[in-house]
């Protein structure tokens, strides 16, 4: 079992900090429409205590997302697609990677990454770079790679929520802050996103609320 994040030594509730957190991350907002929105619940804080908030528990909170999700991905061993981020089948986001190269080492490097948290998947799909064939057959996974026209349609859809954000915060001028960023809403964006296109109003609902109910879990009180 997992421990739980803890606000100890913070004046204000753990509820306000999380939702405040959650509000920047998964929505196109900036720190200051979360303030007013806040302000319109009858929450007095700084946009800067939001930043303070998010720089200090966002990593704490997908941690423990990811950690939890990670148990139960066995099945999902079937098929990855890597492009700087590693999706499985179903569009759900194993690792992000953020590097200025995409060279052997880099790719090595994040294969290793998401191989030791979830194991190794029965095919790779990767684009046609070099550098994914020559990591793949150090790690003796090269039969199991995957090249082709549109083949790693899945990972190109799934930078979508993401380049919507990074638009709303006028990208990023460095590259700590960008892995950073990518990590905790890829952690978030597999938590909220319900593909409510693809399934029936009551069960949009229920994935809803279970995973609402699953992220407030994360709150010590």
């Amino acid at each position: 079992m997992t421990n739980k994040v803890s606000f100890r030594y913070f004046k204000t509730s753990p509820e306000i900090i999380q939702l405040a957190v959650m509000l920047y991350v998964r929505f196109p907002l900036s720190l200051r429409n979360v303030e007013d929105l806040l302000h319109e619940r009858g929450v007095d804080v700084s946009y800067e205590s939001v930043r303070y908030w998010w720089h200090r528990f966002g990593s704490q909170f997908a941690n423990q997302l990811k950690r939890r999700r990670a148990g139960g991905m066995q099945s999902s061993n079937w098929k990855w697609h890597y492009l700087w981020r590693a999706v499985d089948h179903e569009g759900e986001v194993l690792e992000s990677y953020v590097t200025k190269k995409r060279d052997k080492k880099a790719a090595l490097k994040f294969m290793k990454k998401a191989m030791r948290r979830y194991g190794s998947p029965n095919k790779i799909v990767t684009d046609k770079l070099r550098s994914y064939s020559a990591a793949a057959k150090e790690l003796g996974c090269l039969d199991k790679q995957v090249t082709g026209r549109w083949a790693n349609n899945r990972v190109e859809n799934s930078h979508l929520p993401f380049r919507r954000r990074e638009r709303a915060m006028l990208r990023f001028r460095r590259m700590d802050s960008l892995q950073k960023f990518a990590s905790i809403h890829a952690s978030f964006h597999n938590l909220f996103n319900s593909q409510r296109s693809l399934s029936k109003r009551s069960t949009f609902k229920l994935n809803r609320d279970a995973a609402l109910t699953e992220w407030r879990s994360l709150v010590i009180s």
